[in-house]
């Protein structure tokens, strides 16, 4: 049985969730835990500076009403996430998928995945959440860091769920990108899938043979992949692959540098999120 912790939230991503889920749920039997987080944002007005001339009386009215706001302003959230998580609840059975639980919390979005990951197999997260500016292609504030924060597979459902015939595989030949290759021949949601395993680099013996150990892991497992080892940026070469190319899914590992080199060299992962179209499943 595979345990699915799927996120859901206000924006329009939260029906692709679903939709990935049950897609999920056509290839192996699963139980699904869909959270909804309210931030601590999401519950507090915007602080304000009382000093100055405002009287004690008037500064303790004040204060009385903004708590008041607040408390409002709570019950609007939480009234709010329960009918997200109903809404996603009744997509899913409605699509065949009858093992759902739901849970709303208060929080911090990572800290509250930590808490509820363990149980979890796969988690499933929108490309993009209610904050994100979507006419610029920004990705959600949250997804890199609960990225980053777990060991658990995700997959980052795209705006929209198409049916999923062909998979790419974004390969470097590091150790990340051959634990990708061997979850992708253990997985069973992955099965059957066409599949072609890509390389951004320099037609050299010693990227050629990576590529071709990749290929042997594959093929013993039943695939029939595709390789191609091409020059250029490993986020333009990839994204441009999906794209001409027409893949469904992008497999890829993640974060294999720390945040400090990214500082100053960017995240490759974060560019093939943003860049690619279709959903990308990240192992760990």
């Amino acid at each position: 049985m595979t345990r699915i912790l799927g996120l859901i939230d206000g924006s329009p991503y939260a029906q692709s969730v679903c939709d990935h889920i049950a897609w999920i749920a056509g290839k192996t039997d699963v139980t699904v835990e869909l959270l909804h987080v309210i931030g601590r944002r999401d519950l507090a007005s915007e602080p304000v500076n009382l000093s100055g001339n405002v009287g004690l009386g008037a500064r303790t009215a004040l204060l009385e009403e903004l708590a008041e706001l607040d408390a409002q302003k709570a019950k609007v959230s939480h009234k709010r996430g329960r009918l997200l998580l109903e809404e996603a609840k009744a997509r899913l059975q409605a699509a065949g998928v009858q093992n759902v639980e739901t849970k709303l919390c208060n929080g911090d979005v990572v800290e509250t995945v930590q808490e509820f990951e363990a149980n979890a197999d796969i988690i499933v997260i929108g490309k993009r959440g209610e904050g994100a500016d979507f006419a610029k292609g920004h990705l959600g504030s949250n997804l890199e860091r609960v990225v980053r924060s777990t060991n658990k597979a995700i997959v980052i459902a795209s705006r929209a769920f198409k049916p999923v015939n062909k998979l790419l595989i974004a390969y470097d030949g590091g150790t990340v990108a051959m634990k990708t290759v061997d979850q992708v021949v253990r997985s069973p949601i992955l099965d059957g899938l066409g599949c072609k395993v890509v390389m951004a680099g320099a037609e050299t013996l010693e990227n050629r043979k990576k590529l071709d150990d990749a290929a042997v892991i594959l093929k013993a497992a039943g695939y029939a992949p595709d390789v191609a080892l091409v020059q250029g940026s490993a986020d333009k070469v990839i994204s441009e692959t999906v794209e001409k190319e027409g893949f469904d899914l992008l497999a890829m590992g993640a974060y294999s540098h720390s945040r400090l080199r990214n500082l100053f060299i960017g995240s490759t992962t974060t560019e093939m999120i943003r860049s690619c179209k279709v959903p990308v499943v990240i192992f760990r």
